[in-house]
């Protein structure tokens, strides 16, 4: 037995709150370069407390390509354990430019050397389940066979299963065979880490997350997945002959079906998300006269505890001396 030990998810939150805020003031301005800017530098500034030794694993991209939170950077005070980190300080940089529902700012967290790293992937095929359904999803399984298995682990029937599905070309087929068989739709046109969080989340009425996304975005949200016990699976799915060839010369296979496990290698996860844009999943930022109210979500993946967390801030008050600029 041991005594209550340090929630740095709850040092994430701040992390993830602070992107949040920064980030709203762009909301349907149709600029997701400043945005999503605004977003990286708040979460960079706000990063040098949190008392860990971090490396960025999943980020913002290449030392060249972004000038902080990249891949490789080391965050953190250095006065913690070491870990892997991810980040997307705005996850739907188009969702936030346009206004749209479900743009979430989103920080991921693993013991060093636990987070799958995938490299020059793009994208990858999904298919997340609650805790649950864990034991019966298949990859490759019919998609009537694994609607069927999962609406039954659930205590459903299929007809009752919503399925979080993204609004691209690529799924026609996979729209059509759920629809076939009965099950009802979400779509969207962004945000497949809100979608996974979606399908695990116990209050929210997406059950299940289907289809090919991003795989930076899948790593991210599988530290909240292995923190609730759901399951993901994954297998890489490049969608152009360029992707597929830096695989192939990066040795990776393509064909190997990783689980939520493969990816995080560790229970000890923290996570956290901030709602930037509101919707479905998280509400957004709302500002008033004098401050701004969020909402986020907060998970400890070694107690298996999920947070829900409303924060009124008092910006006035803050700006009097925070680095990070929240006007």
């Amino acid at each position: 037995m041991e005594i209550p030990q340090r929630n740095l998810a709850m040092d994430l939150m701040r992390v993830t709150e602070s992107a949040a805020l920064a980030s709203a003031r762009w909301l349907g301005r149709g600029d997701k370069i400043s945005g999503d800017g605004a977003a990286v530098d708040a979460m960079r500034l706000s990063f040098a407390a949190v008392p860990v030794e971090g490396r960025i694993v999943i980020g913002e991209g290449e030392k060249d390509e972004a000038p902080m939170l990249y891949n490789g950077e080391t965050v953190g005070n250095g006065t913690g354990p070491m870990v892997d980190i991810a980040v997307d300080p705005v996850e739907g940089t188009s969702l936030l430019a346009f206004g749209r529902p479900n743009a979430i700012s989103v920080v991921g967290m693993a013991p060093y050397d636990t987070m799958f790293n995938p490299g020059p992937s793009f994208y990858m095929q999904k298919l997340v389940v609650p805790q649950a359904a864990r034991d019966v999803a298949d990859l490759d399984a019919p998609v009537p066979e694994n609607l069927e298995k999962i609406a039954k682990a659930l205590g459903k029937d299929v007809e009752d299963l919503v399925v979080f599905v993204l609004d691209k070309p690529r799924h026609k087929p996979l729209i059509e065979a759920i629809r076939k068989a009965g099950a009802r739709i979400q779509l969207h046109t962004d945000g497949d880490v809100a979608g996974a969080l979606m399908a695990i989340d116990p209050d929210c009425e997406v059950d299940i997350m289907m289809g090919t996304g991003g795989t930076p975005e899948g790593v991210l949200a599988a530290c909240a997945i292995r923190g609730l016990n759901g399951e993901m699976l994954t297998r890489l799915d490049p969608q152009s002959s360029e992707e597929r060839e830096a695989l192939h010369a990066a040795g990776i296979d393509m064909k190997k079906i990783r689980s939520v496990r493969d990816l995080i290698k560790s229970d000890d996860v923290f996570f956290a998300a901030t709602g930037i844009s509101g919707g479905t999943f998280l509400p957004g930022v709302r500002y008033t006269g004098s401050g701004a109210t969020t909402d986020s979500l907060v998970i400890r993946g070694r107690t298996g505890t999920m947070r829900y967390v409303r924060s009124i801030h008092n910006l006035k008050k803050l700006q009097q001396f925070s680095a990070v600029n929240y006007s």
